[in-house]
């Protein structure tokens, strides 16, 4: 079972970037026409996906939640990833940490995994209410940046 869950997730860190599209300021995801990002511009996707730029310190900071794709649940139920850019380039030389605050009051944290240009964790965001979503990463510089939103299922459906 283990041999088919890494090259699943290989997979997906490769069609991740290729989503993001070419073009500074400009996202692209699976199915959509290419619209110019704002900045705390909120896209939903495809069913079950959300999206949302924020600067933070300066960087352009990309949460990304979708449902896991069949078979590769194990970690949760949904994918939370993110994308840190400045001067439109990906920061990639980052350690992340990430943290949920379920609807209940109930929080759980997990390192992100590098895939490609994004980091990736995986959590249980099926349930119904406002999940808070949040990171800690640390850039090259050794400096540590904060920055979070809420994500509820509800409205990506």
């Amino acid at each position: 079972m283990k041999q088919h869950i890494i090259p699943a997730m290989l997979a997906l860190g490769f069609a991740i970037p290729a989503w993001a599209g070419d073009a500074p300021g400009i996202q692209l995801v699976a199915g959509m026409k290419r619209e110019p990002h704002h900045r705390g511009h909120m896209n939903h996707m495809k069913k079950g996906a959300f999206m949302m730029t924020k600067e933070l310190d300066g960087y352009q900071v990309t949460f990304h939640v979708m449902k896991a794709p069949q078979g590769m649940q194990k970690g949760g139920s949904h994918h939370f990833m993110l994308k840190v850019e400045q001067d439109g380039k990906p920061e990639t030389g980052l350690i992340v940490n990430s943290k949920v605050i379920h609807p209940g009051g109930q929080s759980e944290s997990k390192m992100m995994m590098r895939m490609g240009d994004w980091y990736m964790a995986s959590y249980d965001l099926g349930h119904p209410g406002k999940h808070q979503v949040m990171v800690l990463f640390k850039t090259p510089d050794g400096k540590k940046h904060f920055g979070g939103v809420y994500y509820d299922p509800r409205e990506s459906q």
